[in-house]
C-alpha cells in the first residue's frame, strides 16, 4: 500500500475541518459527518475547540482508501495559531491547501503559502464551497495563480500545461506528445506543479477525485535503513503526561529503544483523534507519540537527522501577567510548560520588575492561553494591554571590539558587523587566521555569540538581520579561561552598536500586518482615511470594494473592533503578520523607551583592561585606541 502523511491547511472559514470529516467519511472511518458548528467534529474534540467552534490544536487521523493509507494531520486555520500549523509542516509528504471558492486568496492564505514554500512541502489545492461561487473553474484557477503559476486543474487536460513548467519536459512532450507519470510526480515534488481539485466538502462533492489525486500523485517518503526521526509537536494529556510526537524517516522504532542518551521510548502510541493504541513497531513514514520524554523539543532531529531551524515566524505582541492573587511561581511553571508546547509562545521573567510577560501572535491566542491556565492549572489570571515587540538592526558595517582583562584573565575579540537580508536573523561566521587565534578559541567565540540574545542600543530590543564575522582576536597562553571570550565577544557586539548609534547607523523595526478589509461602499472613504492615519499603505479592488495592504501592528491591532462599530457589523478585517519593517514612528518610540545602554550591565559595551595588577573599565568610545590587536578595517 502507498502510505503518505499529509497536512490539511487552510485560512479560517475555508471548510478545512469539514473536508477532513468528508475524507474520513468517504473512507468509511466515520459513520456520520460531524459539524464544527454543531460541536461534534471528529478531530475538534478538545473542550476549548468545541466551545469556540474553531480548531486550536493539530490532531491526527488515519484512513485507508483503495490502495492508499493516509495519515491526516489537521491544523488550525486561525492566524493566531499558525505555530501549530508550522510544526506539522516539518514532517509532511505533502499538504492539502483548502481555499474557499468565495474568498480564494486571503492574506492568511498568502502567509500559509509562504510557509509551505519555506518548508518546501509539495502541495495539492482543494477549492471548497464551489456551490457557493459564481466563478467558473477556469476563472478560479486563474486567480489562484497569484500564489503560483504552477497551480492547475488536474482534470485530464493538464498535460501540455505541465510540460510548459520545465524546458526539458517541454522538449520531451513536443517529441512524444505525452509525458510520463514519473515526470508529473517530479514536478509536484519539486513544487513546480500544484494539482487543484474542486468540490463541496459539506455535500461530499469532489472528495473521491481528491483522494484519487493523492493516490496517483502524492510523493512518497524515500527512507533510509538507519534510524532517524523528527520531533514536530509536544503536548500534554489530561493526566499531565508529556507527549513527544515524532515521525520516523528511516529505520524503525520499538518499545524500550533508546531515544536520547539516557531516555527510552517505553511506549509507542499511535493516535486517531483522541483514541490511541500501543504499537510494537513504528517504521519509516509513520507517526507516533511517546510519553514522558523530558529533553525533547519541536524541530529536534533524532538519529542521523540534524535539528531543524527555529520557526521562521516570531511573536509580535507582549502582555504582562496579572496573577490576581495566584502564586506567581505556579504561573511561571504553568506558562513554561505551555511554552514547551508552542514555539510561538515566549515566556519572559523580569527580576527587576518581578513581572511575568508572555510574547505571542495575537489576542485570540491570548484568550485561549488565559482559558487553558484556568481549566488545566486552576490559575484565574488576567493580562494587561498588549505591547508591540520591536527589533533593532544596523544599516552600516562596523568593526566592534571587546576586551576583557581583569587580573588573571585575558581575551580580545574583533567582530565585523554587516547589515543582513531582511528576515535572516543573526548569522555568525569566522574569517580569522589560525595564527591569530587557535581554532578552539574561534569555536568558543562563535558558540558564545550564538547562545546569547543580543540586544540593540536604541531601546534594548533584540538585534536581528545582522551578519557577524569574527575578524581577529587574541588569547593569553597563561591567563585565558573559558568564560573570557564570552565576555569579550558580547562587549564587542555592544561596542560596535554604540559606534553605529553615534553615526546614525541603526534602525528600529516593528511588525507589520498584511490586511484585507471589506466594508460597505459608503464606508470606503472612512476606511482609506483610517489606514493612512495608521501609516499604512493599500490598494483598492474596485470590483469587490476590497482594500488590501500593509500597516503597523502597533496601529492596527485593535482596529477590528473599530471596523465592526462603524460598519454596524457588516465590515470584515483579516490580518496576518507579514514580518518586520522600518518602524513608522522610530523617534517617538526611542524617546518614550528611555533606554540607557550604559546602565544595562548585563549587556555592557564597556571593556576591561589591566594595569598595575588591577583591572579597570574603559569607555566604549576609547576602546579603539586601547585595543591590543590592530583593527581589521584600518
Amino acid at each position: 500500500m502507498k502510505h503518505i502523511v499529509t497536512g490539511i491547511i487552510a485560512p479560517v472559514d475555508s471548510g478545512k475541518t469539514t473536508l477532513t470529516e468528508a475524507l474520513l467519511y468517504k473512507a468509511g472511518e466515520l459513520k456520520k459527518l460531524g459539524r464544527v458548528d454543531n460541536g461534534d467534529a471528529f478531530l475538534d474534540f478538545e473542550e476549548l475547540e468545541r466551545k469556540r467552534g474553531i480548531t486550536i490544536f493539530s490532531h491526527q487521523a488515519n484512513l485507508t482508501w483503495k490502495n492508499l493509507q493516509l495519515t491526516l494531520l489537521d491544523t488550525p486555520g486561525h492566524v493566531d495559531f499558525v505555530s501549530q500549523t508550522e510544526q506539522v509542516l516539518r514532517v509532511l509528504d505533502c499538504a492539502i491547501m483548502v481555499v474557499s471558492a468565495r474568498n480564494l486568496i486571503t492574506s492568511h492564505a498568502r502567509t500559509l503559502w509562504s510557509l509551505l514554500d519555506f518548508y518546501h512541502v509539495p502541495t495539492f489545492v482543494f477549492v471548497n464551497k464551489l456551490d457557493l461561487s459564481d466563478l467558473s473553474k477556469a476563472d478560479i484557477v486563474q486567480r489562484l495563480k497569484q500564489l503560483d503559476q504552477g497551480i492547475m486543474a488536474f482534470d485530464g487536460t493538464e498535460t501540455e500545461e505541465l510540460a510548459e513548467l520545465d524546458d526539458a519536459l517541454l522538449e520531451k512532450y513536443l517529441e512524444n506528445d505525452s509525458i510520463d507519470r514519473t515526470d508529473v510526480l517530479a514536478l509536484i515534488k519539486q513544487r513546480k506543479a500544484f494539482p487543484c481539485f474542486f468540490g463541496s466538502a459539506l455535500k461530499l462533492e469532489g472528495i473521491d477525485a481528491l483522494l484519487q489525486g493523492l493516490a496517483d500523485f502524492a510523493p512518497e517518503l524515500e527512507s533510509r535503513n538507519e534510524f532517524s526521526a523528527r520531533v514536530f509537536k509536544i503536548s500534554h494529556t489530561e493526566k499531565n503526561e508529556r507527549l513527544t510526537w515524532l515521525r520516523v524517516f528511516g529505520g524503525s522504532l520499538h518499545p524500550k529503544d533508546m531515544i536520547l542518551d539516557d531516555q527510552k521510548a517505553n511506549e509507542l502510541r499511535v493516535y486517531d483523534a483522541k483514541r490511541y493504541g500501543a504499537a510494537k513497531e513504528i517504521v519509516a513514514g509513520q507517526i507516533c507519540a511517546i510519553p514522558n520524554l523530558n529533553e525533547t523539543f519541536v524541530g529536534q532531529g533524532l538519529g542521523f537527522l540534524e535539528n531543524d531551524a527555529a520557526s521562521c515566524m516570531t511573536p509580535v505582541l507582549s502582555y504582562a501577567l496579572n496573577p490576581n492573587g495566584c502564586d506567581l511561581h505556579a504561573c511561571l511553571v504553568a506558562l513554561k510548560e505551555l511554552e514547551d508546547e508552542d514555539e510561538h509562545l515566549h515566556v519572559v521573567w523580569s527580576k527587576q520588575l518581578n513581572e511575568l510577560r508572555v510574547q505571542l501572535m495575537g489576542p485570540i491566542q491570548l484568550e485561549v492561553l488565559q482559558q487553558i491556565l484556568k481549566d488545566r492549572y486552576e490559575l484565574d489570571v488576567s493580562f494587561e494591554q498588549g505591547r508591540t515587540l520591536y527589533k533593532e538592526t544596523i544599516t552600516q558595517t562596523i568593526e566592534g571590539v571587546g576586551h576583557f582583562e581583569p587580573l588573571r584573565h585575558y581575551a580580545e575579540a574583533h567582530l565585523i558587523m554587516e547589515p543582513g537580508k531582511p528576515g535572516s536573523g543573526l548569522v555568525f561566521s569566522s574569517d580569522c587566521s589560525l595564527e591569530e587565534l587557535d581554532k578552539n578559541w574561534q569555536n568558543q567565540i562563535l558558540s558564545c555569540l550564538k547562545s546569547k540574545e543580543h540586544l540593540g542600543v536604541l531601546i534594548g530590543a533584540p538585534l536581528t538581520d545582522v551578519k557577524i564575522t569574527l575578524a581577529t582576536g587574541r588569547a593569553s597562553i597563561k591567563h585565558t579561561v573559558g568564560g573570557d571570550f564570552r565576555q569579550a565577544s558580547g562587549r564587542a557586539v555592544r561596542q560596535g552598536l554604540m559606534m553605529l548609534k553615534e553615526r546614525h547607523g541603526l534602525k528600529l523595526l516593528e511588525p507589520w500586518y498584511r490586511f484585507v478589509l471589506k466594508v460597505p461602499e459608503e464606508k470606503l472613504g472612512r476606511a482609506m482615511n483610517d489606514i493612512q492615519q495608521m501609516s499604512g499603505t493599500f490598494s483598492l479592488d474596485q470590483a469587490s470594494g476590497t482594500l488590501s495592504g500593509l500597516a503597523p501592528v502597533s496601529e492596527m491591532q485593535s482596529y477590528a473592533e473599530t471596523v465592526r462599530t462603524y460598519t454596524h457589523g457588516k465590515g470584515l478585517l483579516e490580518l496576518s503578520v507579514d514580518g518586520y519593517r522600518q518602524c513608522h514612528n522610530e523617534q517617538e518610540v526611542v524617546s518614550n523607551s528611555s533606554y540607557d545602554p550604559l546602565s544595562d550591565l548585563e549587556n555592557t559595551p564597556q571593556s576591561v583592561f589591566c594595569a598595575h595588577g588591577a583591572g579597570y573599565t574603559v569607555d566604549w568610545s576609547d576602546v579603539p585606541k586601547m585595543a591590543h590587536v590592530p583593527y581589521r578595517s584600518s
